[in-house]
């Protein structure tokens, strides 16, 4: 079974792409479904513990906790070691299922996979980008959101520039999706995931995937840092 590791910063569209991967029938794990999960259920009380006042009826009021951690670099690691272990061990659960299951291909769509290391426990690694001018539109337009808060979350995540740079396959979500697929894994199975998931994926948003590739052709893996983009229209 191949594990891929869904990532990309803030407002990239990560989880439009998510989205339409479940669409297709492929097994997603939401990481910040997780966390919702963890706030509403048995971690609200482990949260509250460690920040008194941030439960509202029982439950981890999210604005109330990001106001205690933001800009405050010890809060923040405190809180997340209590969060990213019991996100794991859901994930965990989640890839158990899937395998016992019979499953080809599982997404789990981790927001800061690059920042915890996570890359290393998946088989490849699909990153959501999109142009800043059009992220930081769309995070701005988020209930909540301010330049500084928006400043303040991106600091503390790998540049995208380095997320394309690391990933097996970009999808670029500024609209008309765009594929470029860095083939850096000699690994065949991967071609079963591009030539099955990725270019559905991609028709279904509107691109025009048959045009990455003479006709006729399949990709080829092991090739260090050689990129497949989609030709603009």
């Amino acid at each position: 079974m191949i594990v891929a590791g869904l990532t990309g910063s803030i407002a990239m569209g990560k989880s439009t792409v998510s989205a339409m991967f479940a669409e297709l029938g492929v097994p997603t794990f939401d990481s910040d479904h997780a966390v919702r999960d963890f706030y509403a259920g048995a971690g609200a009380k482990t949260v509250e513990t460690a920040f008194p006042g941030v439960t509202v009826s029982g439950e981890v009021d999210r604005e109330r906790l990001g106001a205690r951690v933001l800009g405050d670099a010890e809060a923040l690691k405190r809180l997340e070691g209590l969060v990213h272990p019991a996100v794991a061990e859901a994930r965990g659960q989640f890839i158990k299922r899937a395998a016992a299951a019979g499953r080809r291909l599982v997404i789990v769509d981790v927001p800061l996979l690059f920042e915890t290391g996570g890359e290393a426990t998946v088989d490849l690694v699909i990153v959501a980008s999109a142009p800043e001018s059009i992220q930081r539109e769309r995070a701005l337009k988020r209930e909540g959101m301010t330049e500084a808060k928006l400043e303040a979350i991106l600091s503390r995540q790998i540049s995208d520039a380095e997320k394309r740079r690391r990933a097996h396959f970009v999808i670029d979500t500024r609209g008309r999706l765009e594929l470029r697929i860095a083939l850096v894994d000699t690994d065949p199975k991967l071609e079963t995931l591009l030539s099955t998931y990725l270019p559905p994926l991609l028709l279904k948003l509107k691109s025009e995937s048959p045009k990455m590739l003479p006709p006729g052709s399949k990709p080829r893996f092991g090739a260090a840092n050689r990129v497949v983009k989609k030709k603009q229209a």
